[in-house]
């Protein structure tokens, strides 16, 4: 059996690939019409669902998860955008710009922060407590 997380993460990934190309893939088909472009990625959309309903389920704190609602919405946007970069890359045959780097990079930093950020703060927090405790600092 997988470890929660992992399950969770995995989950979240597939979930992710099935809804870039539901919002995406129609680009390369400009000859449908929009409805049949919005009918073909809402099916697609639904096997999304199928995924991200459960994994957000099984990674949530409230079923026994280790993961918080806005921890899995950051992880879930930094799937997103690696997902998204190599469809663009794939399937789109668009290279991303260096702007996009950066651009993806510092929004993949804010997540690190949004996962880790409390981490960091308490190991902060246990090194002053303490260094205050033994007279240092």
């Amino acid at each position: 059996m997988l470890p929660t997380w992992l399950a969770t993460l995995l989950l979240l990934i597939a979930s992710n690939v099935f809804m870039t190309f539901a919002w995406y893939y129609h680009l390369k088909h400009q000859g449908w019409a929009l409805w049949q472009a919005i009918l073909i990625s809402w099916l697609i959309a639904f096997i999304e669902y199928c995924l991200m309903v459960p994994a957000n389920r099984l990674g949530h704190v409230s079923a026994g998860g280790p993961f918080t609602a806005p921890q899995l919405k950051i992880i879930q946007e930094a799937v997103t955008l690696t997902v998204f970069g190599f469809f663009s890359w794939l399937v789109l045959k668009e290279k991303l710009q260096w702007t996009d780097y950066v651009a993806f990079a510092l929004i993949l930093a804010g997540a690190a922060v949004g996962l880790f950020g409390k981490h960091f703060t308490q190991a902060a927090t246990a090194s002053s407590t303490a260094a205050s405790s033994t007279g240092a600092g």
